[in-house]
């Protein structure tokens, strides 16, 4: 038995056979063959178990993500059947005497190479489609498996370096039990995918796809971080009473679904959700959640080969208003940039994506994709309780010319006698820290503020939340933070408005008494940390709270901190 330590990113005991979301080795050597027919034959059963395994893809794509996403698979099926690309593979392997690994490497690099080199961007995509096909058809002649994350049809726990966000939004979780990854900290979007789709995970073991192999027996403990690799009987026992002991107090917490959430001297702040995709509201509901804090749009964008259209983002956003019904949904624009990218939009490499062109500065120069966005959202507005928040705001004119940009599309949406919702507050991401200090300025023209913590630590701190040779630095409870919190709420309360927070530090036991005390108005986070975050201000008292609250900012230190958070809250 193996035994990995790492980082408790999503809470829960899992127990399942490993799957290795990692690339495949598919190098090989030319080598001469004696029998061509034969290798030809062994070609032909490799092409042949692509095209039944491409058609179970595209028919389960169709279902699950709709006929865009399926069309796709469609194409990959056309290349398959191609003589223009089969004959001279079988061609090479006759002529040459070369095995079907070779021949098809060769003549599958000089189609790419031919079409890349063309204008049309039409032929240019059938390169990406060769490339994938010659792929899967050299993962058959090798017995190499190709990994395929919206294919899994057993229980599984995944194992992987790391998981992109277009990865996880294919995790089905009737059969995705867990996930243990080499990098990533509680902030990472796998890590916060994961609370999404409530899945235990385990992340920055550092070694998990060295120490595990497909199949092995794994335990994911996202209680303490740990992950046991081929465990005794006698452990797994150990973990199916600990799973119960969780599952007894989750059903203690379930018994507060619909109450509200107030502190013990009947202070009431909202419990709200961060989501990802109109599925998550199911989970909202189910934990009781007050609202959507964070609808983080960019998911619609990704997993694809173009923009989605403005119905198909229209009908997303409808569905979020409606299922809500009447509470309030907070959609944050397109946050595309750092560790989020979108391929089909060829956005230059830069040196420093986290402080380049990303999120509102993209927007406001591609404003045909922010136009068609704002568009949607402004049609989808009269159907439920809707407010709009920018990320990434820095300065109040990029706000100002957002905002501006916002109402072009709202009278013109109005003109062509569409329904637009009559008020819709309009609000900011506060992430940077130059936005922080100049809050009480955006406080007289933003309805709102929604405090970005997982940014805003790494700015302030100067310290990348994904590098874990600098993970110490990423302090939620440093006094520093805490002073740029309360700058925020103090100045939006001045004017009459409201502050939210959307980042992790929102749900984290230990800041939500400091939260509370600072006078946090929303509190924004996992869907599955709601009911133990009500369950825990239940028993808090604001009027303490507000005194923890000034103690802690005057002290000097994150362990200080944490020391007093605990000593206040065990009284």
């Amino acid at each position: 038995m193996t035994f990995l330590s790492g980082i408790a990113a999503s809470n829960g005991i899992a127990i399942a056979k490993a799957y290795r979301l990692v690339e495949p080795d598919l190098s090989f050597e030319q080598t001469k063959i004696d029998d061509a027919a034969e290798e030809v034959e062994r070609f032909r059963q490799a092409m042949n178990k692509s095209k039944a395994e491409l058609e179970v893809i595209r028919d389960r794509a169709k279902i699950d993500l709709g006929e865009d996403k399926a069309a796709i698979f469609e194409a990959h099926l056309l290349v398959l059947s191609d003589p223009e690309l089969n004959t001279p593979i079988e061609d090479k392997i006759t002529s040459e005497h070369v095995n079907a690994e070779s021949a098809l490497k060769e003549t599958a690099d000089m189609f790419v190479m031919m079409f890349e080199q063309m204008d049309n961007e039409y032929m240019k995509e059938r390169a990406a489609d060769i490339r994938d096909v010659t792929k899967r058809v050299l993962s058959h002649l090798l017995g190499v498996q190709v990994v395929n994350p919206s294919m899994i049809a057993e229980e599984v726990i995944i194992v992987a370096e790391d998981l992109t966000p277009s990865d996880t939004a294919q995790l089905n979780r009737q059969f995705v039990k867990g996930f243990t990854t080499n990098i990533g900290g509680r902030t990472s979007h796998s890590a916060i995918m994961a609370r999404s789709l409530e899945i235990p995970a385990v992340v920055g073991t550092k070694t998990a796809t060295e120490a595990i192999n497909n199949g092995d027996l794994v335990i994911v403990d996202g209680l303490k971080g740990e992950v046991h690799i081929n465990p005794t009987s006698e452990l797994v026992e150990q973990y199916r009473n600990i799973h119960e002991e969780y599952e007894a107090q989750k059903a203690e917490w379930a018994k507060l679904v619909n109450e509200p959430t107030v502190s013990a001297d009947n202070h009431h702040v909202e419990l709200v959700a961060n989501i990802g995709t109109p599925n998550d509201l199911k989970g909202v509901t189910a934990n009781g959640g007050e609202g959507v804090g964070l609808y983080r749009t960019e998911f619609l964008y990704m997993g694809r080969d173009q923009l989605p259209t403005e119905e198909e983002q229209f009908e997303a956003y409808k569905a979020v208003l409606e299922g809500m019904a009447g509470k309030p949904v907070v959609v944050r624009t397109l946050d595309i940039g750092g560790d989020k990218e979108l391929p089909y939009l060829e956005l230059p490499k830069e040196m420093n994506p986290f402080l380049g062109f990303r999120a509102i500065r993209l927007c406001l120069e591609e404003q045909g994709i922010f136009r068609t966005q704002l568009r949607a959202l402004l049609r989808a507005s009269s159907y439920g309780n809707l407010k709009i928040m920018f990320p990434m705001i820095a300065t109040l004119d990029e706000f100002r010319a957002a905002k501006a940009i916002l109402e072009e599309e709202k009278q013109k949406l109005l003109t062509e006698g569409q329904k637009v919702a009559d008020k819709i507050e309009l609000g900011i991401m506060v992430e940077i820290p130059s936005t922080a200090v100049l809050a009480d300025q955006f406080a007289k023209e933003v309805d709102f503020f929604s405090i970005g913590t997982n940014d805003l630590i790494q700015y302030t701190m100067a310290a990348d939340r994904m590098n874990q040779r600098v993970s110490y630095l990423y302090q939620p409870y440093s006094p520093s933070i805490l002073r740029l919190v309360k700058m925020v709420i103090d100045a939006s309360h001045a004017e009459g408005k409201w502050t939210g927070m959307c980042g992790e530090m929102a749900g984290d036991e230990t800041a939500i008494p400091i939260l509370l005390g600072l006078g946090l108005d929303e509190f924004s986070m996992s869907a599955t940390s709601i009911l133990k975050a009500r369950s825990l201000i239940r028993n808090l008292k604001k009027s303490d709270m507000e005194k923890l609250a000034q103690e802690v900012l005057n002290m000097q230190t994150t362990s200080q901190v944490i020391e007093a958070v605990n000593l206040a809250t065990t009284k």
